[in-house]
């Protein structure tokens, strides 16, 4: 089979391995469709702290199950399925509440094991979800990325009440965005971001206002509309935005963080307490794939308005780098295996 492999970081070979065979409770996917997220290329560039070379990237891909293990009785060879990348224990204390996304023995494919950019993969058989037939292949590829909207709207339980302003119309935050508008029907969407071509897809994606915030301090449009954000989600993860999301959030609002950076934030207690805010964060995503399939199926997300381009995996470096360069026509880049 071939697989694409970060031998080191800015290494990448497309390698031909003998295929792998399921062990006990696992089944084997032949891969149809793969996306290529952000930490895809982190790992390809050695900006991953998690990553161990050599790897198979990947953790965002469906297919069908060709093979399955020993003890295996829920999942039958020609299933489509889409796949959790999350595998933890089940028995430490975060696991117990609810949140193997951050299992103290977490495992992630793609990062800590070989993931989906391969003919074939190998996974935990709880791992794969089967996919109804109404949902279309390029959809069920679709639903680890938006399994991380599912993952922040469970924690800050949106409301129609809520106005809702989103830092960064890139994958993340549009996702989110068809949550908050599509499943939540929140009373308002407002989107910020200083690449127009982003907001136009923001805009198709169902928000209510878009600003530029490299044209115009969004403070100063806010304050002209007379809008306090109830709920603030930051899907862009510069340092600078926890301490301006404070500031112009309204009392009792919820701010949540939907990844991370390096760099020190400097924020001012007073400004959490004095309106009693809510901060959370978001890693991964903690059993939401089953959400994410139901709102699929009932239509309430469109995976479309996202999807940009196809590559065949053989031109995954092609792919890699327009995903990297073109932020103003590219949003989220699928891999095709299936020939």
């Amino acid at each position: 089979m071939k697989s694409i492999v970060i031998k080191e970081p800015n290494a990448l070979v497309i390698e031909e391995r003998e295929r792998v065979e399921p062990g006990i409770g696992e089944v084997r996917v032949k891969v149809k469709l793969a996306g290529i997220c952000g930490s895809d290329s982190h790992i390809y560039r050695g900006h991953n702290p998690f990553a161990r070379y050599p790897r198979v990237i990947g953790h965002e891909f469906f297919g069908v199950i060709d093979a399955v293990g020993e003890g295996v009785t829920d999942k039958k060879i020609g299933q489509r399925v889409c796949i959790d990348p999350v595998i933890s224990c089940g028995h430490c204390y975060p696991c117990s509440v609810g949140k193997p996304n951050v299992c103290t023995s977490l495992v992630v494919l793609g990062v800590h094991r070989d993931g989906g950019f391969s003919e074939y993969a190998v996974v935990p058989a709880k791992n794969a979800w089967l996919v109804a037939d109404n949902i279309a292949d390029h959809h069920a590829v679709m639903v680890e990325p938006f399994t991380i909207a599912a993952n922040v709207t469970g924690q800050v339980q949106p409301t129609e009440a809520d106005v809702a302003l989103i830092y960064g119309a890139g994958p993340m935050g549009l996702t989110t965005l068809q949550a908050l508008k599509g499943v939540y029907h929140v009373k308002q969407a407002i989107v910020v971001d200083r690449i127009n071509e982003r907001l136009a897809m923001a805009e198709r994606c169902g928000a209510d206002w878009v600003i530029n915030n490299g044209d115009k301090p969004l403070a100063d449009w806010l304050e002209e509309k007379g809008i306090k954000p109830t709920l603030i989600v930051d899907a862009a993860c510069h340092p600078t935005i926890l301490q301006e999301a404070i500031t112009l959030a309204s009392p009792a609002a919820r701010i949540v963080l939907m990844g991370f950076s390096s760099d020190p934030s400097t924020i001012t207690q007073q400004g959490i307490t004095g309106k009693e805010l809510s901060i959370f964060s978001s890693r991964l995503n903690a059993n939401k794939f089953p959400v994410v399939l139901e709102w699929l199926e009932k239509g309430l997300i469109d995976p479309d308005k996202l999807i940009t381009h196809y590559f065949d995996y053989h031109h995954v470096i092609d792919a890699i780098e327009l995903f990297e360069k073109d932020q103003k026509s590219c949003c989220k880049v699928l891999l095709t295996f299936d020939k």
